[in-house]
């Protein structure tokens, strides 16, 4: 089993409503959605993304 990480999300609201996340500790870690729960789940499947997993 891997050890977990922890990172730090940045989360901003656009003008169209959406929720953007970002990762600024990964390079090209970024996500949308239109609610915070999709958008936590699109944030852990993009951090997996960037770090290779």
């Amino acid at each position: 089993m891997k050890p977990k990480r922890k990172f730090t999300v940045l989360i901003e609201q656009d003008e169209a409503g959406y929720y953007v996340a970002t990762v600024r500790s990964l390079r090209g870690c970024h996500t949308q959605a239109r609610t915070l729960d999709t958008l936590m789940k699109r944030a852990r499947e993009v951090i997996a993304l960037c770090l290779g997993n």
